[in-house]
This record gives C-alpha cells, sequence and structure tokens, in this order.
C-alpha cells in the first residue's frame, strides 16, 4: 500500500473505525495479496520497495539488506507479517511473543501520535510457531520474548529456528543475564532509554545487544541515550525502536550511533513509504548518485528520439494529406472519390492519426528523458519503465493485422528502431542505482505531492486503460456509437462503398491503441517509481510530455467538429488530472533542501 494510496484512499477511511479492526484489516487485507499468485510482484510494482547493496549492514554474522525493521507492536497478532516482508523492511521484529495469549488493549490515538499500550495483545507461543512455520521471510527475525526466567528459556528452544536472535525486556526482579546461555543465538535486551544510566549499564553490556525503546514517544530521549553509550565506549549492537515518523528522525539516530532502527508508531502515521523515503536520503547523504559507466543511454536517447521525429511526420501528414500513397494504392481510390463519398471521412481519419501523432511525440520525450536523466545516472527503473513500454509498443505492430491491412512503413519504422533499443538495452543491463531523494520531513510539498502522485497515477492507468479498449474496438468493432453519429453513416454503408475502407480505419484505430497503451506504461512507471524530491526533471518530463498528446487530441475534435461531450469525456478527465498533478508537484520536484 503506497502513500499515495494510504493517505488519498485509505487512511481517511479507516480512521473513522476503531484502530484494532482498521489495523487489521489493513494487514489482512495486504497478507491475501502477498498470498496470491503473482502478489509479491504486484506489491513491488505499486511500491518499488527496493535496497541499494550499498545499505547492507552485518552485525554479529547476521547480514542485514538495510538498517530499517518493523517493531512487533505494529503487528503483534502476525496478520500482516506476510506482506511487510515484501515491504523494504531490512529485518522484522516479532512478539512479543508468550507462554499463553494475551488479551492486551488497543493502541490510542492522541496529538496525532499512535501510543501502543504496556501490555500487548499477544497470540502466545504455539500459534506463533505455527504461523512462522507457514512463511517464507527472507530478512533476520528478531524475536522479543516476555515471561520469568523458565518462560523464556522454553520459548528460545522453541523458536531458534526461526530467530535471528532474541529481545528480553529488561525486568529488575529476574537476572536475564543467565538467558545468554541457553542460546547460541544473540541476546539484545530492551530498555527505556530514560533508564540508560551507570546503574543499569553493567547489566547492559552483559548482552549482545541493545533495543532502546521509549515510552514518551520522544526522541531527544533516544539521542540521549546513544550520547551515553558512545561516552562509555559500548560496542554492542544498539537498536533504537519508535520515535520515527520522518526521513530525518531516523538520519538523526544513525549519526548518534544507532546500528539498526525499528519503526512503530511513526509508520502507521507516516505511512509504508517511510522505509524507502528514509532509505532514498540515506543514499543522498552518502551516495549521491553520479554516472554510470555505460553508454547504452545513448541508444535510448535515440530510439527516443526517433519517436518523435516519426510522431512530428505523422502530425504533418494528418494535417495535409491524412492518407498515403500505400493507403490510396490498398483502397484503390484516391482522396477526392473519398469526399466526393463523404466528406467527413477524411477529418474522421485524420482525427485518429493526429492523437496518434500527438502520443507519439508525448513518448518520444518521456523515452527522452528517461535516457538522459534516469538510464544515464545508473537508475534501475528508469531502464526497467523504457523496456516495459518499448516491448509494448514492438508487440503492438501484430495489432496492424487484427483487420486486414498491414502497413508497411510502421514495419520499417520499427526495423529502423530495432537496433537502438537492443543496443541500449545490451549496454545497460548492468544498471542496479535506486534512486535518491532530498526529500527528510513531513513538510507540506510532500503532503501535496502525495495527491499530485495519485493523480498521475490515475492518469497512467487511465492511459493504460484506454489504451487496451481502443486497441480491442481496433481490431472488432472498429466503431463506437458517437463515431457512426459522426460520420452520419452505418458500417455496411461504408463496407457497401469500399470493402477496404474500414481495415484501413481499423488499422488506425489499433496503432492509436497500441501508442496509447504504451505511453500508458511509461506514465503509470515514471509516477508509481520517480517521486522523489528534487528530482525536477520527473516534472518537467511530464509537462513536455504531456503537453503534445493533449494538445492535439483535443484540438483535432474541435478542428474537425467532433466535440461530442461523453466521445471528449476521457480526453477531459485526463486533462484535469494532468494539471492537478503539475500543479500539486512543482514544489515538491525543485526543492533541493527542507522546507519545515
Amino acid at each position: 500500500m503506497p502513500d499515495w494510496s494510504y493517505h488519498v484512499i485509505f487512511k481517511p477511511l479507516l480512521r473513522k473505525l476503531p484502530i484494532y479492526h482498521s489495523r487489521e484489516f489493513i494487514h489482512r487485507g495486504m497478507s491475501r495479496i502477498a498470498s496470491i499468485p503473482g502478489g509479491k510482484y504486484l506489491i513491488n510494482f505499486l511500491g518499488r520497495e527496493e535496497t541499494s547493496p550499498k545499505l547492507n549492514r552485518e552485525f554479529q554474522s547476521i547480514s542485514y539488506i538495510n538498517a530499517i525493521g518493523l517493531s512487533g507492536k505494529v503487528d503483534p497478532l502476525l496478520t500482516g507479517t506476510k506482506a511487510f516482508s515484501n515491504l523494504g523492511f531490512g529485518f522484522l521484529e516479532i512478539g512479543p511473543v508468550t507462554i499463553q495469549p494475551l488479551k492486551g488493549n488497543s493502541p490510542l490515538e492522541r496529538d496525532n501520535r499512535i501510543l501502543f499500550p504496556t501490555h500487548c495483545e499477544t497470540i502466545g507461543l504455539q500459534a506463533t510457531i505455527t504461523t512462522l512455520q507457514k512463511l517464507s521471510i527472507k530478512q533476520p527475525l528478531m524475536i522479543r520474548l516476555k515471561g520469568n526466567i523458565e518462560e523464556l528459556t522454553i520459548m528460545m528452544e522453541g523458536l531458534s529456528t526461526y530467530a535471528s536472535l532474541f529481545i528480553v525486556e529488561r525486568d529488575e526482579s529476574i537476572d536475564l543475564t543467565s538467558l545468554t546461555t541457553h542460546t547460541i543465538k544473540p541476546v539484545y535486551l530492551s530498555i527505556q532509554s530514560s533508564e540508560i544510566d551507570r546503574n543499569s549499564y553493567s547489566e547492559v553490556a552483559s548482552f549482545s545487544g541493545l533495543v532502546l525503546d521509549s515510552e514518551s514517544v520522544d526522541l531527544n530521549e533516544h539521542l540521549n541515550a546513544l550520547n551515553y553509550l558512545k561516552d562509555e565506549d559500548y560496542n554492542g549492537v544498539v537498536v533504537v525502536t519508535g520515535s520515527i515518523e520522518e526521513p530525518q528522525d531516523a538520519l538523526d539516530l544513525f549519526d548518534a550511533g544507532a546500528d539498526l532502527v525499528l519503526l512503530s508508531g511513526g509508520y502507521i502515521k507516516t505511512g509504508p513509504g517511510l522505509v524507502k523515503r528514509i532509505k532514498e536520503a540515506q543514499l543522498a547523504v552518502h551516495y549521491p548518485l553520479e554516472p554510470a559507466n555505460n553508454n547504452g543511454w545513448y541508444s535510448y536517447w535515440i530510439f527516443g528520439f526517433c519517436i518523435l521525429i516519426g510522431g512530428i511526420l505523422a502530425l504533418l501528414l494528418s494535417m495535409t494529406t491524412v492518407i498515403l500513397p500505400y493507403d490510396s494504392s490498398f483502397l484503390e481510390m484516391d482522396r477526392t472519390m473519398l469526399i466526393l463519398f463523404n466528406e467527413r471521412i477524411l477529418p474522421f481519419m485524420a482525427h485518429d492519426r493526429m492523437t496518434l501523432a500527438g502520443t507519439m511525440i508525448s513518448g518520444g520525450f518521456l523515452y527522452m528523458f528517461l535516457a538522459r536523466y534516469g538510464i544515464r545516472m545508473n537508475l534501475l527503473w528508469t531502464k526497467q519503465a523504457s523496456d516495459f513500454a518499448a516491448i509494448t509498443g514492438f508487440l503492438g505492430i501484430l495489432l496492424f493485422i487484427g483487420y486486414g491491412y498491414f502497413d508497411w512503413l510502421h514495419l520499417l519504422f520499427w526495423l529502423i528502431l530495432s537496433p537502438f533499443y537492443i543496443h541500449g538495452y545490451r549496454k545497460s543491463k548492468q544498471l542496479s542505482g535506486t534512486s535518491v531523494s532530498t526529500n527528510r520531513r513531513n513538510n507540506k510539498a510532500w503532503k501535496k505531492a502525495l495527491y499530485s502522485q495519485f493523480s498521475f497515477v490515475i492518469l497512467g492507468f487511465s492511459f493504460v486503460i484506454g489504451g487496451i479498449i481502443i486497441s480491442i474496438v481496433g481490431v472488432s468493432s472498429v466503431f463506437v456509437t458517437t463515431d457512426l453519429l459522426y460520420l452520419c453513416m452505418t458500417p455496411e454503408m461504408l463496407d457497401a462503398f469500399n470493402d477496404r475502407l474500414i481495415p484501413v480505419i481499423a488499422h488506425d484505430r489499433a496503432g492509436f491503441g497500441s501508442a496509447l497503451l504504451s505511453v500508458g506504461i511509461l506514465v503509470l512507471t515514471i509516477s508509481l517509481w520517480g517521486f522523489q524530491q528534487g528530482q525536477r526533471w520527473i516534472w518537467w518530463a511530464y509537462l513536455i510530455g504531456g503537453l503534445p498528446a493533449f494538445i492535439s487530441a483535443i484540438s483535432i475534435h474541435f478542428s474537425i467538429g467532433y466535440t461530442t461531450f461523453i466521445h471528449l469525456l476521457p480526453a477531459y478527465f485526463a486533462a484535469i488530472l494532468y494539471v492537478i498533478g503539475l500543479i500539486t508537484s512543482f514544489q515538491f520536484f525543485h526543492l533541493k533542501s527542507e522546507v519545515q
């Protein structure tokens, strides 16, 4: 569940429910999606949760793909664990686990913060083991235990197969140090940050690591505790849980000496994208993007440039002769005969061909932006977006013969494009870079950008769906009702005049549908994967890439008098989304530093 859907759709609706019910609705829903065939890929497609190898960490022979985990407080019933294992976390905390199930209080929302109860609900040891047996979790698991010495020992033995390490909560009435002799796994002590002082330090030093908790959700408490540990030259692993609501909080904790962090209430408040935002901020601070050592981006850029030129030529033809010599040859009649039969046939064909031309120009610009500012900078997602759209576009040539008319010029065009694409694909196969972002705060620009991203995602989905529908219409019925009303003729009348006319029109329809589908994939993937603060080129790609398609599609309809409202409604809807997205994202994409 990306932030654009979490904040815009689900959170406003689910806030009307008790926290327990809204939590379980989201967790169970996400886990069901993760369980269906292809569900994991769908989650990654929508949220693009990936980790740069530069953020990999290793402590006490345990490898973490990144230093960000999820607190067990967020998912005490383990109903969402399967989904959380696919949301970009470097590790997960399970628990607290108790021998027997315990009823606990539900979290509370106070002062716009999530407060977890001292006594959390638990599902018991046996249910925990049963659940973990069913799950295939690739991240290290920290299992938090709660009970007396005998119970803790029993749970360590039962959960040893699944745990990378154990966490036990400090209890002054119990000597927990003896537990380190009952397992070969590291044992970490959970302690309130406010309790770190000289009296507790000797106990702390007996464990392999330390988990800093805070009941007050105060970041300063954690920072003070970290400074104390640094002064004492503590050499164990330090994990900080809670008090992280925005990327800067996590950066401050890492800078102060935290090795790992666990998200809790701040994750619920800020949204699932917090993990991704922290990783992007870490990369921006320590590993800023640099041009990749490959020349594949040139070929991708030329590929887009050729599509752009092809679109411009198609635009000029749609504004002049409309039909080409090979069209006339196939029809066995010239444009004059078409005009004499029905003066609206050529304008109707021009409207299909101009919308195709505008879509091609827009697609060309988007490919060029992705190549110059993405593939050149080693960003894997930009290559994948380009490949996904390009392959779909190449396959679209099959639609041109769906109704009996194969356009050899299109085949020649693809043959010219293919070498550039293949060369670029091969030269950039090693791309592995992930996005960086200057975003640190949950500021107004970021909040507005959520609505912008939502608008562009819906726009991309609309283009994809529209492209599929138009392609299907192009190889089946060819016309919609408003087309026939504009032409003032039935398909039978057109077919009686020239039985090759409808195949030519169908070819135009299928071609436009294929192009719209390909461009829709570009818009959708850029919108899902490319929303990082400070990436100005994304905003300019939207602006420059969108104008040709919208201007050509809407202007040609008014030029030929085909202005039926219901026919143009999808274009109006898309244009509104486009304008909203541009306006609400401008500040976000153009921010180089934080606005408080």
